[in-house]
């Protein structure tokens, strides 16, 4: 018995299918081969970039905010007001961890205001200075070396609140690629980058200013608390054309 020749062929069908979804693949990956290698060198390494230093700020941030909430209270001793040895610091928060107020501590005052060196005010009891680590073997939270290019965090606690920030003299170019979208991940006025390649630019409106993003460096801070005089150095985006 005859076939009709106008009856649809499933097989032929299905097949086609496949041929097309195969063709439409190959065609995807033609063009990824065909991107130079500089490209997809570039991008990967600011994907890494991005997630790298996102996961180290949701460290940071989920360490200090667990110490101001379990110790409410703080350290009482810290003195706060002009001239003492943390201005308008937040007792609660963790203060600079080169402060004064460690000289007589055990462990003393650092030589900078590193993230990695802060400790938390309340632990043990609200007027002891020997605050313990957050970071390091006894807490056993650990913060992992900064991001390929950059420098450690640093940190701040005082008239403008509280942040931390990092910084990079590389001028590779993903790296604006990078903080770009990585600024675009956090709320307005909650992170910015700042262009200090013309020369330093003050973080805080202290004056004279007590930290500064050096010159010659693109910095990238992140705000844990602000209040009225925080400075805003201004996106390039302008996203933080309306903060305070």
């Amino acid at each position: 018995m005859l076939r009709d020749k106008n009856n649809h062929n499933p097989e032929r069908g299905s097949a086609l299918v496949y041929i097309l979804i195969a063709i439409a693949l190959l065609a995807a990956l033609t063009v990824t081969f065909m991107q130079p290698s500089s490209q997809q060198t570039s991008s990967q390494s600011s994907f890494r970039t991005v997630s790298n230093i996102k996961s180290q700020v949701d460290t940071i941030r989920a360490a200090i905010l667990e110490c101001a909430l379990v110790y409410k209270q703080g350290d009482r001793s810290i003195i706060i007001t002009a001239g003492g040895t943390d201005p308008d610091a937040r007792r609660n928060f963790p203060i600079k961890p080169n402060s004064t107020h460690f000289d007589t501590a055990t462990i003393g005052a650092t030589a900078g205001r590193l993230v990695k060196d802060i400790r938390c005010p309340g632990n043990p009891g609200n007027s002891d200075e020997n605050h313990a680590m957050i970071f390091g073997g006894m807490s056993g939270k650990f913060l992992p070396p900064a991001p390929d290019l950059f420098e450690d965090w640093q940190y701040y606690n005082g008239l403008d609140g509280v942040f931390v920030w990092l910084q990079t003299s590389k001028t590779d170019a993903f790296i604006n690629t990078a903080l770009q979208k990585l600024d675009n991940q956090f709320g307005e006025c909650e992170a910015d980058i700042i262009d200090a390649s013309g020369g330093a630019v003050d973080l805080d409106s202290n004056a004279p200013a007590e930290v500064q993003c050096a010159s010659g460096y693109t910095c990238f801070r992140v705000r844990m608390g602000t209040k009225p005089s925080a400075q805003y150095n201004g996106d390039v985006d302008g996203d933080e054309a309306s903060c305070p």
